[in-house]
């Protein structure tokens, strides 16, 4: 957990029952509105990947791209979005991934990494971790080397942190709940 991860969560909104009963959401629009929280935010990321020689975050859509570009921008590194199928007007690489209720698949530019470009994949959260290690696929068939997966917050109860460890990468969460918080 980061130095403001305690405070981060404090800010977030869970909401029960949304969108099926039994599912608490976790909300981070409060976190968003909220100059304060968000500054600590992006400072967390920014604070713990500084020091890494990156040459790229890819984002994923559509929550991971209001994390990801202020990133970007603090640490002087490219801005590259990882999109559902359909939205990207150039050539394209895809991935498909499991859902609870089916399949889905994300797509990214065929010339957005150059060889051993080196990558932070950022999202808001990790619950299965089926897109994080869709996006993370794309990048390693795209010749980028994912140094780590970041997220806002991390479901551990879930199982997706774990399967994404488990593939061999990196896993920085800013907070965690679980499912009875």
């Amino acid at each position: 957990m980061s130095i403001y991860g305690e405070y981060i969560k404090s800010v977030i909104r869970t909401v029960p029952d949304w969108p099926q009963p039994g599912v608490n959401f976790r909300d981070i629009t409060p976190l968003l509105q909220n100059s304060a929280a968000f500054r600590k935010l992006i400072d967390s990321f920014v604070h713990r990947y500084q020091e890494m020689e990156l040459n790229a975050i890819a984002a994923i859509d559509a929550r991971g791209f209001i994390i990801g570009a202020p990133v970007a921008y603090e640490l002087g590194c490219s801005f590259v979005p990882v999109r559902k199928k359909g939205k990207l007007p150039f050539k394209t690489i895809s991935e498909t991934y499991t859902l609870e209720y089916g399949q889905a698949e994300v797509e990214l530019h065929s010339d957005a990494f150059r060889e051993n470009d080196r990558i932070l994949i950022m999202d808001d959260l990790i619950a299965t971790g089926g897109t994080m290690l869709a996006a993370a696929k794309l990048i390693s068939r795209s010749g980028g080397h994912v140094v780590e997966t970041a997220t806002i917050i991390d479901l551990p109860d879930l199982g997706g942190a774990q399967k994404i460890r488990d593939a061999g990468y990196g896993v920085f969460s800013v907070c965690s709940f679980t499912e009875d918080e």
